[in-house]
């Protein structure tokens, strides 16, 4: 969630709107105080996870990031065998 004064708002309008339309939730502010929000129309803050991060973020104390996108991450591919690592850590530390 994105926090922007009025001003700002009002000389980036175009922008600001492009990332409403994207998914961006944007708070507006008037010096210092939450005035208004925008965001993309049907989605009502009980559909919301964490209601509470979401509340703080409104009121300017949180910025929250982007949705995640599992296709960014890479699967990760296995590093050693099933059991591997209680043989090795079986061999450390000997007989106790």
């Amino acid at each position: 969630m994105r926090v922007v004064g009025i001003r700002e708002l009002k000389n980036r309008l175009s922008q600001y709107i492009r990332m409403v339309r994207g998914g961006e939730e944007i708070v507006v502010t008037d010096r210092g105080e939450v005035v208004a929000e925008l965001r993309r129309p049907g989605r009502s803050w009980d559909e919301v996870p964490y209601p509470a991060l979401h509340e703080l973020a409104r009121r300017g104390g949180a910025r929250l990031g982007a949705p995640n996108r599992p296709d960014l991450y890479p699967a990760l591919q296995r590093l050693v065998e099933d059991g591997e690592v209680e043989r090795l850590l079986d061999s450390e530390r000997g007989q106790r």
